[in-house]
């Protein structure tokens, strides 16, 4: 009658009586729902730190988008600023060549007049040596008198 079957029966009965009286269920359960929970929030966390670092990334991308545009800007003003400087330099130099080109002009000039105004002086030195040799051989005392005496009356005649 009492036979093997019966007898692990019996010690399964037992086994789930004593399971249940020390709650071994709940235990389970909550241990479950404890590992559940625990799941849960590390996903949460999990969720969390990825959305931050997302913000993070987003972030630097847009830092680096403003660092590089600002180089640009001033790459762009540095470019600017050397042609600027390399414009008025062509423009000075320029100026300093038209005034150096002016004052050798002008010398030219003045040195063109001078020579002119040399030959003008010895030609009339010339002219002067030459009528003063060839009067000089020509003129006699008489003559020398009434040219003297000529050129006082028209002095005279003058001052009047």
């Amino acid at each position: 009658m009492f036979d093997a079957t019966f007898w692990s029966l019996i010690g399964l009965i037992l086994f789930f009586g004593i399971v249940i009286y020390y709650k071994v269920p709940g235990l389970v359960t909550r241990s479950l729902d404890d590992r559940s929970d625990k799941i849960r929030n590390e996903l949460e966390e999990a969720r969390r730190l990825r959305e931050e670092a997302q913000q993070l990334l987003a972030e630097y991308q847009r830092k680096r988008k403003e660092a590089e545009s600002e180089a640009q800007s001033i790459v762009e003003a540095a470019k600017s600023e050397a042609e600027h400087i390399t414009a008025e330099a062509k423009q000075k130099t320029d100026e300093y060549v038209a005034r150096r080109t002016t004052l050798a002009e002008q010398k030219i000039a003045q040195a063109e007049l001078d020579a002119v105004n040399a030959v003008r002086a010895t030609a009339v030195d010339v002219s002067v040596a030459a009528a003063e040799h060839l009067l000089g051989d020509k003129m006699t005392a008489k003559t020398r008198g009434d040219l003297f005496k000529a050129s006082i009356e028209q002095v005279k005649t003058h001052m009047n």
